[in-house]
């Protein structure tokens, strides 16, 4: 069944045969040589915002590839999209719901109404909510049952409900204040829980219990491990009162919080209207606030703000994600380049390839279209990456000189988060050389001259420059931020979500659900009884097989395949 926004399907329009044949076309010309045909290219290919510059003029295309991808914006119809998505309609229609992240930072209007409510009301209410308990908790106000002042903070949760609270803590190191510390739990594997709480004392932490549904199988296991560890170290509190005095819940069902012991007024919500994966704006940005201080939680949200504004108000020529969105259809669609990488050349943002590695994935990893039928290309790339100058010295030879082709994000900034002097041109110059490297290349008569200048024989010569050349063309794109900060961050978070969300509208994908994450959790929890009981009816011969050998050697059983033990002898000549 078609929706309201349904037409033929893009990929059977003129402009998108267009592009492919440009696409083919491009991949013929040589990236370096777009600058020598147009002086002007750097400035025409760049945009530039009050608290970055994009420059993405180092890509596979021109003028007129640019004008089409413009136009295949407008065929999809992204300008209605984009308007219905900031008036609160339901674009998310496989769930019937609306995707109002923007409303958690005020960057939707009072009229837009859930429920006949304005949700930029009921989000600054429960932004009030955070503030006054982010006073209490630094003012030394909040303590446990024996009375200490809490000066630990344990965040329960996974996927959306850490990956960016922690991204932006990490991000936001220069900010955090020193009298409370956050700790983050996300992995079900005992292991984490284990060595975060080895540290801690347990009259002195409190934990942020973080699920949407407050059923999340990992999140809550971890909840109930966390209370039995304060029972052992309070054996004389009951179970309530230790619930009461250490517990946080974040949630869209307040009414599980509370069954599982939580007190309302340490209850905080966000709404379904809230996707997890861009919900750090909401009170699952508590332990930002914890962190860093409410102000600059705030000032987060701000700078996010003023993303959504630009998206909403720039043309699409100069909108910045829109532009991100169309380089990135461009290349995985068009192109053929599967993958992306985002490279920051700043420590702080070490997190945020993980960070986006979700907000793409979960949302553009899909096959089917609004339409209900199987895309005949390729949708949302996979999205990989670490900080620069660890990556220059890991996986940059595979992008030099892999013949795959890996488009990428550069991200660094102007002025550093510290004072050691000359650091941070030594990073800065890095970025620039491997943004300059990967475009240009080193073709096999300069890789000839260089050796030659070094005083290598012919022979020599012959046999290394093979070797040595580098066939460049390499497309990246470069995020200068002014200063990292908070205001900053919350603009380049907003600038990569919206970036996705116009990947999806071209696509013609719903990218706010997530049915292949559901699918696991199901399969998880029937397997689960299944590991304890040994049924393993219904199951395949691998399965099986594994749930087998996981019981066998559970219990005690000896494989099939042990070795037997080998006595090491000693070095001749040494004495014991």
């Amino acid at each position: 069944m078609q929706d309201a926004h349904s037409h033929s399907a893009i990929s059977q329009s003129v402009i998108w045969q267009a592009l492919q044949a440009q696409a083919v076309q491009m991949k013929q010309r040589k990236l370096a040589d777009l600058f020598s045909e147009d002086p002007q290219r750097a400035a025409e290919f760049t945009v530039e915002l009050p608290q970055f510059l994009l420059d993405f003029s180092k890509n596979h295309l021109d003028q007129s590839v640019f004008v089409n991808l413009l136009r295949l914006a407008e065929e999809a119809g992204l300008a209605q999209w984009r308007s219905d998505f900031f008036a609160g309609k339901p674009i998310n229609a496989t769930e019937g719901r609306p995707v109002l992240h923007p409303a958690l930072r005020g960057g939707l209007g009072a009229e837009v109404e859930v429920g006949g409510a304005s949700v930029a009301g009921l989000a600054e209410a429960e932004l009030q909510r955070l503030k006054e308990f982010v006073v209490l908790l630094h003012n030394g106000d909040l303590t446990g049952c024996s009375g200490k002042r809490i000066t630990d903070v344990v965040n329960l949760g996974v996927g959306g409900s850490h990956l960016g609270p922690q991204t932006v803590i990490e991000s936001l190191r220069a900010y955090r204040k020193g009298d409370v510390a956050v700790h983050f739990v996300s992995n079900v594997d005992g292991a984490q829980l284990t060595d975060v709480l080895a540290g801690l004392d347990a009259e002195s932490t409190l934990f942020i219990v973080s699920s949407k549904t407050f059923t999340t199988s990992e999140t809550m296991t971890n909840a109930r491990s966390a209370l039995k560890w304060l029972q052992c170290a309070a054996p004389d509190v009951s179970v309530e009162g230790l619930l009461q005095r250490h517990f946080v819940g974040v949630t869209s069902s307040p009414d599980k919080a509370q069954q599982f012991g939580i007190l309302p007024e340490r209850t905080y919500r966000f709404w379904d209207w809230v996707g997890g994966r861009y919900s750090l704006w909401s009170a699952i940005g508590l332990p930002i606030a914890i962190a860093c201080g409410y102000e600059n939680f705030r000032a987060l949200l701000n700078g996010a703000a003023e993303m959504d504004r630009h998206f909403r108000e720039a043309p699409f020529e100069k909108n910045a994600p829109v532009i991100m969105g169309l380089l990135s259809v461009w290349y995985c669609t068009f192109m053929g380049y599967p993958a992306h990488a985002v490279l920051p050349y700043e420590q702080a943002l070490h997190m945020l390839p993980a960070y986006l590695q979700q907000a793409d994935m979960e949302s553009n990893g899909k096959s089917t279209t609004r339409a209900g039928v199987e895309v005949d290309y390729a949708t949302g790339p996979l999205i990989w990456g670490q900080t620069g100058i660890n990556g220059q010295h890991a996986f940059y030879q595979y992008l030099h000189q892999s013949p795959e082709v890996v488009p990428a994000d550069f991200i660094g900034s102007v002025t550093p988060g510290h004072d050691l002097e000359g650091h941070h041109e030594i990073l800065l110059a890095n970025m620039f050389a491997q943004s300059q490297a990967l475009m240009n290349g080193v073709d096999a008569e300069s890789v000839a001259r260089e050796l030659a200048a070094k005083g290598l024989s012919q022979e020599e010569i012959k046999r290394l420059t093979p070797f040595k050349v580098h066939r460049g063309g390499k497309p990246s794109t470069t995020i200068l931020l002014n200063e990292l900060t908070p205001r900053a961050l919350g603009g380049l978070i907003a600038l990569y979500e919206h970036k996705i969300f116009v990947q999806g509208v071209i696509l013609e994908i719903y990218s706010f659900d997530q049915w292949g994450v559901e699918l696991g959790k199901g399969l998880a929890s029937k397997l689960e009884p299944k590991l304890a009981a040994g049924d393993l009816a219904g199951e395949d011969g691998s399965t099986a097989q594994l749930i087998q050998y996981y019981r066998r050697i559970k219990n005690g059983a000896v494989t099939t395949t042990e070795l037997p033990e080998v006595e090491v002898a000693e070095p001749a000549g040494e004495q014991a």
